[in-house]
């Protein structure tokens, strides 16, 4: 295995951000999609795609060094497992995500060094107010966090649920649940189960139409409310999937102790989220909390950390579940007496 000079892997590191832009315009120009039925030439691809040959072939060259897409001989290319993951759909697709983060969280990012010094989101001076207040004005942008979020469910969260099971849950509320993907999946596998949406008014009426698409009738339904307002009462299972960590520790707080107030004694709260490991070794967790320092006001937890969020609304927190992803499941009931 070659190993590179400090300043060598500097330089790899600090090329990042073109990296980032590169896979943007693979996924923006719809490469991925062009090579599913197999390798064409540069030529080609720039006819279909309108783009200057030269140019798109230093494009596909540097991406294909990073494993997104292979030269299978000079100056013809195909597609990689990796390169799949930016098709416009399919289990899978990470499409969405890449273009919702370059078109919404580039550009803050340019102000995160005023943000390790002042604690401020990077976001919200980028916008002018914080990142989820000017998302809501933003609909083309709304639908497109919505799908991100449908990528992350699709090529994460279904696999991190894929052992756990909700078998004599009768019903189900999935706080701040965008689309419904999850909680569908859930539903699926969960017969007898029906389950609710709650999200932001704007939020369900733009998912309004993925919701029915998931062939699910009325066993999946959607509310729009504010979960720091209410949440619906009675549920035997309250899903939160990567909710908390947009939340600072008093808001996250705030959320729990509103479902801990709609709960039953035999409720439950079952929350994925990215749990922080202690030490040094490299996870996910670690580089979606900077996407949090930038964008919004929350954060990743550790368990311990995690823990004090849950017992501080009120909770019996329970434990973290690891999955074969690298999000957690976390568990919680509701304390007697």
């Amino acid at each position: 295995m070659q190993t590179h000079p400090p300043a060598v892997h500097m330089v790899q590191l600090l090329s990042g951000f073109q990296v980032s832009q590169a896979l943007y315009v693979a996924a923006k120009i719809g490469i991925a999609d062009r090579l599913v039925d197999g390798p064409l030439t540069v030529q080609q691809l720039a006819s279909d795609l309108d783009c200057e040959p030269l140019a798109l072939s230093r494009l596909l060259r540097t991406l294909a060094s990073l494993g997104v897409f292979t030269e299978v001989r000079p100056g013809r290319y195909g597609s990689t497992p990796l390169g799949a993951t930016l098709v416009s759909d399919g289990d899978g697709s990470m499409r969405d995500l890449a273009l919702s983060w370059m078109e919404t969280h580039y550009a803050p990012f340019a102000g995160l060094l005023d943000t390790v010094h002042s604690g401020r989101p990077a976001a919200t001076e980028h916008y002018g107010r914080p990142f989820f207040a000017w998302l809501a004005d933003h609909p083309e942008q709304v639908g497109r966090f919505s799908r991100a979020m449908a990528n992350l469910t699709n090529g994460v969260k279904t696999a991190a649920i894929a052992g756990y099971t909700f078998s004599g849950c009768r019903t189900i509320v999935d706080v701040g649940g965008a689309d419904g993907a999850l909680l569908a999946k859930i539903l699926r596998a969960t017969p007898g189960a029906a389950g609710t949406v709650l999200d932001l008014p704007h939020v369900v009426a733009e998912a309004l139409p993925r919701l029915s698409a998931h062939g699910l009738g009325d066993r999946l339904a959607a509310i729009g409310g504010d979960f720091f307002e209410a949440v619906p009462p009675g549920a035997d299972v309250y899903l939160l999937s990567m909710v908390l960590h947009d939340w600072n520790d008093s808001d996250a707080t705030r959320l729990l102790a509103n479902i801990r107030a709609a709960a039953t004694p035999d409720s439950r709260v079952v929350a994925l989220e990215l749990v922080v490991p202690v030490g040094d070794e490299p996870h996910m967790s670690k580089m979606i909390d900077l996407t949090m320092l930038g964008m919004v006001d929350g954060r990743e937890r550790t368990e311990a950390e995690m823990r004090r969020l849950f017992e501080a609304a009120g909770l019996a927190f329970e434990r973290v579940v690891a999955t074969p992803t690298p999000v957690s499941i976390v568990e919680a009931g509701i304390p007697v007496g």
